[in-house]
């Protein structure tokens, strides 16, 4: 699901403007920083999933 929301976003980008724009990407935050973006925008779709579904990760511990 989420890639097909990512490649309706991108569908109108062609390869070069998707290069530019991870350029830019990478002189704005720099190598060490974008792993860490990356990661905290995969828990937040994750906790968006799981408060979606209903379900929370307390509820599931116990």
């Amino acid at each position: 699901m989420l890639a097909s929301i990512l490649l309706g976003f991108l569908g109108g980008l062609g390869g070069g403007e998707i290069f530019i724009i991870l350029v830019i990407l990478l002189l704005f935050f720099g190598a060490k920083r974008i792993p860490e973006l990356a990661k905290g925008l995969g828990k937040g779709i994750k906790e968006f999933k799981d408060a979606k579904n209903g379900s929370d990760s307390k509820e599931d511990a116990k």
